[in-house]
């Protein structure tokens, strides 16, 4: 078999292919006998009909298209495997130029590739995250969050304000007709938290046990969604909220410490954990958004429309595959249908963008991937899915997913070495040391990331 490589632009190739016939006598063996057994032929058995037999009754044709479209794949292929240049992120778009029959095959490929780019110095790369500086505001606040844990609600005989409890019966009329499946009571309520009824706030305000008042408010849902409806709420009991005072007592309560500056020092330890996750974090993404920033990348046409068709694909597939409730969807969230195809393709324009950047990152820091972590990804997605994991393998497997997932994982360990090669700096001036958490590279995987590599 003989090939050739043609660079049609710099993310795609055609791949012309001329096969020999004498390469292709197992693939016509395989075809006389899928046709024999497809086929009855008086005075012979299910699949014992004779080659030359099949081609008198069916002609030469039938056999041939059998044969190249068994044979296409598979020399497709070999000429990708010959051709060390190309990487192919695509499906080809493949077409028979000529059956030379008993002489030769001749096919073309073409397919997306994998371009050539110019990746930015890493050791070149600087990015500014925020301060992880716990501030005594910030303590006081993890320390209040944690007392409203342990308070406690008690009756009292005064008008609602606002965070106090209240418990509601609520009843709702359109046009002077009552909405049964918009009445409730007993509802229990925290004042000024809203989300639950526009205009229940401002009602329930002022209110004592026993009184009521009635609002108008639009609805969002149901029947008659978008009309004005007239509710009525009345407030049965009002409860406030008391907090446990921060003392000794309190931190031997709610944590396993004795002392108050002991609970208050685990609280700042906390903090400043949760500030260095959101140093590494923020690190990662402006690392990549530099990457991505500092690096021409040519795209491939055919993958970003395949992205695009997966992203939409999927948001109708939330409603029900149809298309109709997901622009009015869209409406009342204050978007058009129109707008929403441009951040879909801006969205996906940039996943690929960096899946081109990441490939080619991995590529020059020489970057594999281990059983041990890609089992530990497969464990976290299939925890995500809520599956066992052994469920997901098996599903990743007939989606032929398990190469995607294997990819992700490089992509995402390249791009650590990149946020460990960076110099990484906080609001303030001061070097971020994000060892700690991005874990050691060793000096030889050091030695493996190259920058201004094509």
């Amino acid at each position: 078999m003989k090939s050739t490589v043609e660079r049609l632009s710099p993310t795609r190739v055609r791949i012309n292919v001329e096969v020999p016939f004498d390469e292709l006598k197992p693939d016509f063996d395989r075809a006389y006998k899928k046709i024999a057994k497809q086929v009855k032929i008086p005075g012979f058995r299910p699949g014992k009909a004779p080659a030359r037999i099949l081609e008198a009754r069916l002609g030469r044709g039938v056999v041939l298209d059998e044969v190249v479209n068994g044979a296409i794949p598979v020399k497709y292929s070999e000429a990708i495997s010959a051709a060390a240049e190309v990487t192919p992120i695509g499906r080809p778009d493949i077409e028979v130029t000529e059956i030379a029959d008993g002489d030769k095959l001749f096919f073309t490929a073409e397919v997306d590739v994998r371009p050539d780019l110019i990746l930015p110095d890493l050791d070149a790369l600087t990015v500014t995250v925020d301060d992880a500086e716990v501030t005594d505001e910030q303590v006081d606040v993890e320390l209040e969050t944690l007392r409203t844990r342990f308070g406690t609600l008690a009756g009292v005989e005064r008008a609602a304000a606002k965070d106090d409890f209240v418990l509601i019966d609520l009843a709702a009329s359109v046009d002077g007709v009552a909405l049964e499946e918009a009445q409730t009571s007993g509802l229990s309520y925290q004042l000024g938290q809203g989300g639950l009824i526009d205009g229940l706030d401002e009602a329930v305000d002022g209110l004592a046990a026993g009184e009521s008042a009635t609002f108008s408010t639009r609805l969002v849902a149901g029947e008659h969604a978008d009309a004005d409806a007239a509710v009525t709420v009345t407030v049965t009991a009002v409860k406030e909220r008391t907090l446990p005072v921060a003392d000794d007592e309190f931190a031997q309560l709610a944590s396993e410490f004795d002392t108050l500056d002991e609970l208050t020092a685990d609280l700042r330890e906390r903090l400043g954990r949760m500030r260095a996750v959101e140093q590494a974090t923020q690190a990662r993404d402006r690392v990549l958004d530099t990457l991505l920033n500092g690096t021409e990348v040519p795209l491939p046409g055919s993958v970003v429309a395949a992205e695009i068709e997966q992203t939409t694909r999927n948001a109708v597939h939330g409603f029900d595959h149809d298309p109709d409730k997901l622009v009015q969807f869209l409406v009342e969230q204050g978007k058009t249908r129109e707008q929403f195809d441009a951040e879909t393709r801006e969205e996906a324009e940039r996943s690929v963008r960096a899946r081109l950047v990441l490939d080619a990152l991995a590529d020059a820091q020489d970057v594999s991937v281990d059983d041990k972590e890609l089992t530990e990804r497969i464990v976290l997605q299939a925890q995500q899915y809520q599956m066992p994991p052994e469920e997901f393998v098996r599903r990743v497997q007939e989606a032929g997913q398990l190469g995607a997932i294997y990819a992700d994982v490089r992509r995402s360990k390249a791009l650590m070495g990149a946020v460990r090669a960076a110099t990484v700096t906080d609001a303030s001036g001061a070097a971020v040391d994000l060892s700690a958490l991005l874990g050691a590279q060793d000096d030889e995987a050091d030695d493996k990331v190259a920058p201004n590599t094509a």
